[in-house]
C-alpha cells in the first residue's frame, strides 16, 4: 500500500483540532466505509473548498482510494484506516456538515443484526458531531437494511427525513455518483435506495 503519513488520521487519540486538518476548508464532510474511494474522490474533486475525511477498515480499499487521490492530485482529503465509531469520538461537537454511509455491510442474517452500523449508539454519536441542518446520506441495496435504517433513524429525535415521495429515495441525486457496489447491485437485480436525512436544527 502507498504510504499516507501526510493525510493519515488515527482512530485513537485526543479530540481533533478540526481547524488545522486542512489549510482552507469551509466545511468538513465525512464518508464512513468508502470502499474503493470512488465517491469520496468525486466529492473531493468537485468540492475543492470542502475538507473530505474518509474512514475504511480494509487496507485494499484504502490503497485504491489513495490511487484516486494521487490521480486527481487531491489535497483536500484525509484518510483513516480503522474503525469509524472510534474515529467519531475524536471529533468535537457540531464539527461535521455532511456524513455519507454508502452500502454498509448489511449483515443479512438476523442473528448478526447487532453488528450493523446503523444503531442507536452510532446515531447518538453522529448527532453529536453533526452541525444543525447537516446532511446524512445513506445508500443501500438491501430492502431489509432500508427498513432497519429507517426504523432507527426516524425514531431518533435528532434526525428527520424530508422525503415527499418515492422518487426522493429511488432516484440518485446528481451529486451522488454511482459506485462499483451500486453497479454490482444493479447487475444482480437489486435496486438502490438513496436516503437523505437532516440533522434537526432545534436540538
Amino acid at each position: 500500500m502507498r504510504a499516507m503519513p501526510a493525510i493519515e488520521l488515527n482512530e485513537d487519540g485526543p479530540t481533533l483540532d478540526t481547524k488545522t486538518l486542512f489549510d482552507e476548508a469551509k466545511e468538513l464532510w465525512l464518508e464512513i466505509g468508502f470502499g474503493a474511494g470512488e465517491h469520496l474522490a468525486w466529492q473531493a474533486e468537485n468540492n475543492a473548498d470542502i475538507g473530505m475525511i474518509g474512514v475504511e477498515p480494509f487496507i485494499t480499499g484504502v490503497a485504491k482510494c489513495l490511487a484516486h487521490i494521487e490521480a486527481g492530485a487531491l489535497n483536500n482529503v484525509r484518510l483513516c484506516a480503522g474503525d469509524a465509531r472510534r474515529l467519531l469520538s475524536r471529533f468535537p461537537d457540531q464539527s461535521i456538515t455532511r456524513v455519507f454511509v454508502l452500502h454498509p455491510d448489511p449483515w443479512p442474517k438476523w442473528r448478526h443484526a447487532r453488528r450493523r452500523l446503523i444503531q442507536t449508539a452510532f446515531l447518538e454519536e453522529l448527532a453529536r458531531v453533526m452541525v444543525p441542518g447537516g446532511l446524512f446520506r445513506l445508500g443501500t441495496d438491501w430492502p431489509d437494511y432500508s427498513a432497519w435504517a429507517l426504523h432507527h433513524v426516524l425514531r431518533h429525535r435528532a434526525f428527520e427525513w424530508p422525503a415527499k415521495g418515492a422518487d426522493d429515495w429511488r432516484q440518485r441525486p446528481a451529486d451522488w455518483p454511482i459506485t462499483r457496489y451500486a453497479e454490482k447491485a444493479a447487475l444482480e437485480g437489486r435496486r438502490d435506495a438513496h436516503f437523505t436525512f437532516l440533522r434537526r436544527n432545534d436540538l
